[in-house]
């Protein structure tokens, strides 16, 4: 199983700027997409975005439409989040998941198989 290993996250200020990565533990071959997830203290883990591997192309929660940026590297096998203009609603612990089967509502966790860790993010106001 692939294992995801995601980082990037800590403390920033209202108004700023973080880039989270997310790296499988191995390449995989075929088609697949992977997400971005958040939680905060005491909620559901909800959708931020998702990307399909093969195109790019990508589909965004409305919460984060046009400050957050999800992408891929192909070569270094790696995704990212660019979140700008950060609020601290934007506070939780971020987590990357992989799609293989692509069945289900992609906007909610059951679409997905394998996940990270996560890593924290706090935005202070």
């Amino acid at each position: 199983q692939v294992q995801l290993v995601e980082s990037g996250g800590r403390w920033v200020q209202a108004g700023g700027a973080l880039r989270l990565s997310c790296t499988p533990s191995a390449r995989t071959v075929g088609s697949y997409a992977m997400a971005w997830f958040r939680q905060g203290a005491g909620k559901e883990r909800d959708f931020v975005a998702r990307i399909n591997w093969s195109d790019g192309a990508t589909h965004y929660a409305e919460s984060v439409k046009g400050r957050f940026t999800i992408s891929r590297d192909t070569a270094k096998n790696t995704m990212y989040l660019q979140m700008n203009s950060l609020k601290p609603e934007d506070t939780a612990v971020y987590y990357c998941a992989a799609d293989f089967r692509f069945s289900g509502d992609p906007t909610l966790v059951d679409a997905y198989e394998n996940w990270g860790q996560g890593t924290q993010v706090t935005v202070s106001s």
